[in-house]
């Protein structure tokens, strides 16, 4: 439509492409992009996006020119014999060339997207209606659990053990690698090796119900040493002095479905909050990690996240509440 409107529509139609061209280039950055790399296997997937838009292009071009040489109204006439020739070379022998191409060129690809993985660090993910256990595996060392984030060494490789426990879910760190199903009654495998350490934005890529949308998680990659000191600190029991709110915690419940490890609650229902105040993030990466957000939600968690089994304890008198949360913060 633009190459037959008048001039000046033509500019102003380029104007509004223009305006609006900045805004698409922003998801090519951020911390869920999948253009921003910064892990091997999410190189090789934009690098195959890349051909792929660049061939694209080159064939919208070739079809966009011959288009304007057709509508030329001075042009040699072609003979039906050499307009035969045309559409069979540019047609079945061009296209067929191309798709072969790149379907080989694609799984050229495909053995460096699932490396082998001997001898990685094993990363057990589960997916719930709508969190994530995270279970790190280590040789001769008794497993550390975590919830709702994910920590990764760099350079070195990571191999994540997929499983749900209700509905189908997706496991997807865009900046580090691909995504991968996780399927109730089957065990899946998805190797990351990061090569850049930093903070970096997960979530459920397959819709598993209400609140599909709020369950993310962070993903950090670390330089080696940081990261075996912090997993050191998973094995121990946490720190924290606020006693008043761990014994509300156990008296009201919360122990039947949460675990704190070095006390009495044992929960596997929920998220393990044995270190959650050393976490990102609150809810699955739907809060920052405060006391007050903590405090929010256990007040009120049907509200921030629709679809929850967790009940509300808004019942509760607001000093228990932020006497409770005040302890969990301190786990570090």
């Amino acid at each position: 439509m633009v190459f037959g409107c008048h001039p000046q529509q033509r500019r102003s139609a380029v104007a509004r492409i223009a305006a609006v061209s900045p805004l698409f280039g922003c998801g090519c950055a951020g911390r869920q992009s999948a253009l921003d790399t910064a892990g091997s296997e999410a190189d090789a997937t934009s690098l195959l996006f890349w051909v792929l838009v660049g061939t694209g292009a080159l064939i919208w071009v070739a079809v966009v020119g011959l288009l304007v040489y057709a509508i030329r109204d001075r042009r040699p006439t072609w003979s039906e014999d050499a307009a035969g020739k045309l559409i069979l070379w540019a047609g079945p022998v061009f296209s067929s060339t191309v798709l072969f191409g790149l379907l080989t060129y694609a799984l050229w690809l495909m053995p460096g997207l699932r490396p082998a993985t001997d001898g990685a660090l094993r990363i057990e993910i589960t997916g719930s209606q709508f969190w994530w256990r995270v279970v790190y595996h280590r040789s001769a060392k008794p497993p550390a659990i975590s919830a709702n984030e994910v920590r990764l060494p760099v350079g070195e490789p990571v191999e994540f053990v997929l499983r749900s426990d209700d509905v189908v879910h997706s496991f997807w760190i865009p900046s580090l690698g691909g995504k991968m199903d996780m399927i109730p009654g089957r065990t899946n495998t998805l190797s990351v090796l990061a090569n850049r350490a930093g903070t970096y934005r997960g979530a459920c890529a397959e819709f598993c119900g209400t609140s599909h949308a709020l369950m993310a998680f962070s993903a950090v990659a670390m330089m080696p040493e940081d990261f075996d000191r912090w997993l050191a600190t998973q094995s121990r029991r946490p720190a924290s002095a606020a006693a008043p709110g761990q014994d509300l915690f156990l008296r009201h419940g919360c122990g039947s479905c949460h675990r704190i490890d070095g006390t009495e609650a044992h929960g596997s229902v929920g998220p393990d909050l044995s270190h959650l105040g050393a976490r990102e993030t609150v809810g699955a990466g739907i809060l920052p990690n405060t006391e007050e957000a903590i405090a929010r939600f256990i007040s009120e968690p049907d509200v921030l996240k629709p679809g929850t089994r967790m009940p509300s304890f808004r019942m509760l008198p607001p000093e228990e509440i932020s006497a409770i949360a005040n302890y969990l913060k301190g786990l570090k």
